[in-house]
């Protein structure tokens, strides 16, 4: 943390500008010794200064310089952000000049941890800029938004600060048993304010898994016998042909994927080879494939065809998906019904065809109603967004029920405060009021270099 420490803050490429950012105390200095312009050193905070980067006297780029001085910086330290042409070669070179002049070259991630470590943002905030970076879609944005403006953050800080406001009174009951004008705690002042933390976390680990599809994206895989259509029910919903359509069963071999984005959810999309009984050795490679697919998909939707009527094969498919969430789709609903599906009592059954693309859109809202889009698209986006996180709600619920069954057999209110301060503590994890290094590292070293 006492090093200065330098990096390229923008993908690396041609393109208009490239941003090398460089943050420590040493870091107006030793941007000034390659900086041919004004004196940095005697330059007001966060102001912009035109000038040249120059190795000795050779100009290597003209750039525009930003200096801002600490504490008012992404880091608490001081920064300075040189803007060059975008090209590769002069970027590396003012790069290469930096180190050889002090810098050292940041790690993953390092701009934020030194944030995160001189206290400008907690462990959650520091999470959402990783999400914010990475995000794909407008929802995941907002979440990470959400997460970086300290929403889950001040959730999770006012649960902290309930309970040790009940640590506290307990303590000074314990210690202080001799003076009378203090406020005692009791065990029914436990039962009314315990429940009420439970719900608030509660709602975090509900809300979580509605949500947790959000970062991932919902695999859907596309099952049924050959020739139902399924390959032209992925071509539809990508809006492209990707796979390859004929009248010939068995035509896909192989698992065919795409990718669409339905109210800014991903839905990741997997045509499948037609599942039977096969002694082609290709095809039935094919068809193994496919039983994986349909055993790792969030959402499978069964192809029925509605020209035909329903098969063995039909209802052993059926019976493999009783365990998923699944929609029927019946097919070709253009041509004369054989398809009989009364006695089989089935949910979630949406008709199309893929001629003219009627049931298209019914299919699409089946999907949002099934996944709880409304409720993820109308939510505050107040989300515990990763495993980390969930892991020690779910640690803190834990404590939280055992404490509840101490509560309720009338232990000793120095007992039940044991279990109060660990749901404290657990909680302060992860906002990082204590950590250890080793969790430092693992989490941003998945950051890009220069964030």
């Amino acid at each position: 943390m006492n090093d200065t420490i330098a990096s390229i803050a923008t993908s690396l490429g041609v393109g208009a500008i490239s941003i090398i950012r460089v943050s420590g105390t040493e870091a107006i200095k030793i941007v000034n010794k390659i900086f041919k312009g004004k004196d940095l050193k005697k330059v007001a905070s966060h102001t912009i200064h035109y000038g040249h980067i120059i190795n000795n006297e050779e100009i290597i780029d003209e750039v525009l310089v930003s200096v801002m001085k600490k504490p008012k910086t992404y880091t608490m330290e001081d920064v300075v952000e040189i803007n060059c042409h975008g090209g590769i070669a002069s970027t590396n070179k003012v790069l290469e000049l930096l180190l050889l002049n002090g810098c050292r070259l940041a790690s993953p991630g390092e701009f934020t941890k030194r944030a995160f470590l001189n206290g400008r943002i907690d462990l959650i905030e520091a999470e959402a800029v990783s999400d914010l970076i990475n995000s794909e879609t407008d929802l995941e944005r907002k979440v990470a938004i959400n997460g970086l403006e300290g929403n889950l953050s001040k959730l999770i800080k006012d649960i902290r600060n309930n309970l040790l406001n009940i640590i506290s009174n307990i303590e000074v009951n314990i210690d202080y048993p001799e003076y009378q004008d203090i406020y005692e705690v009791t065990l029914e002042d436990l039962k009314k304010q315990v429940p009420n933390i439970k719900i608030k976390l509660e709602k975090l680990v509900m809300d979580y898994e509605n949500t947790k599809l959000l970062h991932k994206g919902i695999n859907v895989a596309i099952i049924g016998r050959p020739n139902v259509g399924k390959s032209s029910l992925l071509n539809k919903l990508l809006d492209e042909n990707k796979a390859i359509v004929t009248n010939i069963p068995g035509t896909t071999r192989d698992i065919v994927e795409g990718t669409i984005y339905l109210d800014g959810i991903k839905l990741n999309i997997i045509d499948t080879a037609g599942i039977r009984e096969t002694n082609d050795v290709v095809e039935s490679i094919g068809v193994s494939k496919s039983l994986k697919a349909l055993k790792n998909a969030n959402l499978i939707l069964l192809l029925l065809n509605n020209n035909e009527e329903i098969t063995n094969e039909d209802k052993d498919l059926i019976s493999k998906t009783n365990d998923k969430t699944t929609i029927i789709v019946i097919n070709k609903n253009d041509l004369n019904t054989k398809l009989d599906l009364t006695t089989l009592n089935l949910e979630n059954v949406v008709s199309i065809n893929t001629i003219d693309n009627q049931g298209i859109d019914s299919l699409k809202n089946k999907i949002k109603e099934l996944f709880n889009f409304d409720m993820i698209n109308n939510s505050d986006f107040t989300y515990i967004t990763n495993l980390r996180q969930i892991t020690k709600i779910k640690e803190a619920l834990n404590i939280l029920n055992e404490l509840e069954i101490g509560i309720n057999q009338e232990q000793d209110l120095d007992i039940l405060e044991m279990d109060l301060k660990d749901i404290w503590n657990t909680l302060g994890l992860i906002i990082g009021e204590s950590y250890d290094e080793e969790l430092l590292d693992d989490l941003f070293k998945n950051f890009c270099v220069g964030k």
